[in-house]
Formats: C-alpha cells, structure tokens, sequence
C-alpha cells in the first residue's frame, strides 16, 4: 500500500536524480533557431538532431558518474522521439521523463489535446512531467480550472503506474512586483519562496500528488526546508529538485549549495544552462558536432560534481558563506 498522499507506482527511490532537461519547444525554436514560423521538414530534422547530441552527451557523461547517481532525460515527442526510444531502451542507465503539457502556454494545456494518454503510452517511459506556472495572486477561477486538470493528471499517473514530476514555476503577479519595488532578485528572496510552499500546498489539497516537485531555488536554507517539509506533508514521500529555469551560472550553482544537504532534496532538472551554448556555437559552425558534445557532457559532469560537494557537506551551507 501506498504512504499516505502518494499512489501506488510513484514511490521515489534514494538515489540521487541528476536530469538532463531538453524538452523545450517554443523557446527553443525562436530563441535558439530564430524560427518565426513553423519549421521546416529540414528545421526540424536539426532541432531533432541536436537534441540527439544532447541525449549522446548525457550517456558519456553517465560513465563517470558514481553508483548512487541515476541520471536522467527529460525530453518531448515533437523533437526527440528518437532520444526517448533510446533512452526507454538503455536498460536503466537513462531515466526517460516525458512532458504532457502543451509549449509556451500560461496556463496548463496538454500537448495533444484529448489524445494526450495515447501519446503518452507511445514510449514506455514510466514518468511523465507537467510544467505549471502558479502563483496565489493569480486569478482564482484559472487557479482551480488548472488545479483539476492536473488533478486528473495526478490520477491517470497513480492508474498507469507512472511518477510524476511537477515543474513548478512561480512568476511574480502585479502585486508581487510592486512588493518588491520591481526588483525580481528581490521578489525571487523574500516572495517567490513563500508562494511556492502555498502553490504546493493548494495543489495537494486538489489532489496533485507527485513523486518529484521541481522548483526554481532555493536561495536560503530555510527556504529549502520548508519547501521539502512541503512536499512530505501528511506522510508523503515525494522528492524534491532543483529546477535551472533561467537562473544564471552562479545563481544556480548557489541553489544547488543550498539544497543538496537537506533531506528530502533528491538532484536537479538542469537544461539550457547545459546545453544552450554549446548548441548555439555549433550553429554558427564555429565548433563541431563532437565538440559540442564534449562541452555538453563537460558542462553535466560539472554541476554534478558540484551537487555530489554540497550533498556531502564539503561546501558552505549557503552561497554567502563562500565570500
């Protein structure tokens, strides 16, 4: 039987999850590629093909990894089918995470619609992700339209025996920016956190109940246990991840610190800060194809490495203890 708040198939296990994330879409294509329309056959065969790099980084990286680390990928069906057959066929040394929402959207929509539990049975990945933005000064009613649909999520995952990771994003409201007198490194101490522990706190009382919770920070100890106090609230047995979302090198170097020794902090979910740049100079064809792969796994093994020194104490508690 399941602990309490966790269904049967989404109980974590100790290992530490060091994810590999690559399952943007939208962003990628107008930022990375520069598309302003929909790409081309030929588009979006080298999206498909750089996102097979990635995948090919992360299992050389995964060599030098020590036991206790699982790696992991997070990629989608629209640009990497072939990363997420592979990966689904590589015997456990690769975790396959797939995203059901919809790129680019505000508020929580599935990538295919009504047909989204039959994409989501197309690979035998057995975790799923859902990406959410919420914040308790945003509208109620989309608020609780959202929080069902997950809800139903939650449920169909607990069914199929699949974990679920929530990536939790939590963006500052109009309020919020005027609390902080518009400054987001601000908002990002003193608000952000707060929010966040309330958004998880909503979502489990509508019935969203995760395995792994990925959340941007935390920059303060306090702040990193109670999210993860949050997240096992009433028994629960979920996890928590450091999130990279669009943190700098330093800021998120700084989370990582910060997490990684208190229980209930179980790895990250790192993307674009790994592979972003690497990707970009092999566009421009100022690298090639097997350099980009050495600074992609380069860049994996570093922020791993990192983690592993903060987990077992051999950093500062807190970034501000370096100086």
């Amino acid at each position: 039987m399941a602990a309490a708040g966790v269904p049967d198939g989404t109980r974590p296990d100790d290992r530490v999850l060091l994810i590999l994330a690559a399952d943007h879409r939208d962003s990628l294509e107008r930022d990375l590629y520069g598309l302003t329309a929909p790409p081309t056959p030929a588009q979006a065969a080298r999206i498909s093909a750089d996102k097979l790099l990635v995948y090919q980084a992360l299992l050389d990286a995964a060599g030098w990894l020590p036991a206790q680390i699982q790696p992991g990928m997070l990629i989608d069906e629209q640009y990497g089918a072939s990363v997420a057959e592979l990966a689904s066929r590589s015997a456990g040394t690769v975790s396959l995470y797939m995203p059901l929402e919809a790129s680019g959207q505000e508020w929580f929509r599935f990538a295919y619609g009504d047909d989204w539990q039959r994409h989501a049975g197309f690979f035998a990945a057995g975790n799923a992700k859902v990406l959410v933005r919420d914040n308790p000064g945003l509208d109620p009613a989309r608020r609780e339209q959202q929080a069902q649909r997950l809800g139903l999520v939650s449920a169909w995952a607990a069914r199929t025996g699949r974990s679920l990771m929530v990536e939790l994003l939590v963006p500052a409201t109009g309020a919020d920016q005027d609390a902080a007198a518009g400054d987001m490194d601000r908002y990002d101490e003193e608000l952000r956190p707060g929010h966040t522990v309330a958004v998880m706190e909503y979502l489990q009382d509508h019935g969203v109940e995760p395995a792994l919770w990925a959340v941007e920070g935390p920059g303060r100890h306090d702040d990193a246990v109670a999210v993860a106090a949050m997240a096992s609230r009433g028994g629960r047995q979920a996890r928590c991840l450091v999130d990279g979302g669009q943190a700098s090198y330093d800021t998120l170097k700084g989370w990582l610190q910060v997490a990684a020794p208190i229980p209930g902090w179980a790895g990250f979910a790192i993307g674009g800060g790994i592979w972003w740049e690497p990707l970009r100079v092999h566009l421009r064809h100022l690298s090639t194809a097997g350099e980009a792969r050495r600074r992609i796994r380069a860049a994996y093994l570093d922020y791993a490495r990192y983690y592993l020194k903060a987990r077992e104490g051999m950093l500062a508690a807190e970034p501000d203890q370096m100086l």
